[in-house]
């Protein structure tokens, strides 16, 4: 005798299960086995590492790639922003990051401001300008036309290294740090260095991302953001102002994009061409974490400065060029094998 039932299914506790409930256990899990296999290699990998060269160079690698990692997690961070609200990648954000830390820097060089304050108005004038590009260059077009915004972005990236050379020329300029940077400034673990301006960036980078956090999943402008993000019709509908909705997203972006940019030109030279190889490295951990993950900009950005650091340390043959290579084979095995990225969401299409 079969017994058929047609209420909703039940969750361990007796409660009725949700359709949202289940939608996102299923992701909890799927994030939870995609981060299970990463840890898995990146374990494997790391017992070869101690056994080959020993557990302080093995950290010292470890420090070396996350340090790098958080910033290539920060300016991912900045294009997950605008992604989440278009749908569409901003090529141009390494170079809006890149003239917001050259204000910066005439700020705290030529007015003599304080490093802080000087960063600080770099994200006021890059958040400014970016919302008026928005506004006069991004709006105009269709929302559903990515082709036409993805061409505009790709000019924008010409024109603003274009704007650079002009203003400021090609010759590479050193960039102070916001942190302690002697010599002794560092922290000793197992006979690794952990300078303070590591830490301090990994701090400032964890800050802004947890603010972030906060602000979409809490405040009222982070839950029109998330409407938008997710159906612009729908949004429409319900009042919600999508071309501010979508500016905000760009000025919050290109303020994120300087701070990142700001944090990684004292460890190389400031030129107009600096953010480039910076931008593929975050392009590469967008991928990786999910093109709609906040959370999932930093882990891949951190997973894609480890790998990084572990493969061209400990494989000689790679050479130190190979991170480029790296970020692109990053980018093809995720399209390949996980579109969604480590913690991005599925999107579901009514046919």
């Amino acid at each position: 005798m079969a017994i058929t039932t047609t209420g909703r299914p039940e969750t361990p506790t007796g409660r009725p299960a949700r359709g949202g409930d289940v939608l996102a256990a299923r992701r909890r899990r799927s994030a939870t086995k995609s981060l299970g296999v990463v840890a898995a290699l990146l374990a494997a990998f790391s017992v070869y590492a101690i056994i080959d060269g020993g557990l302080t160079l093995y950290l010292q690698r470890v420090i070396d790639g996350a340090t790098n990692g958080v910033l290539y997690g920060m300016v991912a961070l900045a294009l997950v922003l605008v992604f989440k609200a278009t749908g569409v990648i901003n090529f141009a954000q390494g170079a809006m990051a890149m003239v917001g830390t050259f204000l910066a820097f005439t700020a705290a060089d030529k007015w003599g401001l304080p490093l802080i304050i000087a960063i600080v108005v770099g994200m006021v004038i890059s958040a400014a300008a970016a919302a008026g590009i928005e506004r006069t260059l991004i709006r105009p077009f269709d929302p559903s036309n990515h082709l036409a915004i993805t061409i505009v972005t790709l000019a924008l990236y010409l024109a603003f290294n274009a704007l650079a050379a002009l203003l400021w020329g090609f010759d590479p300029r050193g960039f102070p740090t916001l942190f302690p940077h002697d010599a002794d400034d560092y922290i000793t673990i197992a006979g690794a260095r952990l300078y303070y301006t590591n830490l301090g960036t990994a701090l400032l980078v964890g800050l802004v991302v947890v603010v972030l956090h906060l602000v979409l999943s809490r405040a009222r402008l982070g839950l029109a953001f998330r409407c938008v993000a997710t159906n612009v019709e729908s949004s429409r509908l319900l009042g919600i102002h999508i071309g501010r909705t979508v500016q905000g997203s760009w000025a919050i972006a290109a303020a994120v994009g300087t701070l990142a940019g700001c944090l990684a030109a004292p460890t190389t030279y400031l030129d107009p061409t600096f953010m480039d190889k910076i931008l593929v490295y975050a392009f590469a951990a967008a991928t990786l974490g999910g093109l709609d993950s906040i959370a999932g900009a930093l882990v891949g950005g951190v997973v894609v400065g480890l790998s990084i650091a572990l493969l061209t340390g400990y494989i000689p043959a790679l050479g130190g060029q190979f991170g480029l290579g790296c970020a692109f084979f990053v980018i093809i095995a995720v399209l390949q094998f996980k579109p969604s990225g480590l913690l991005g969401r599925r999107t579901q299409d009514r046919v």
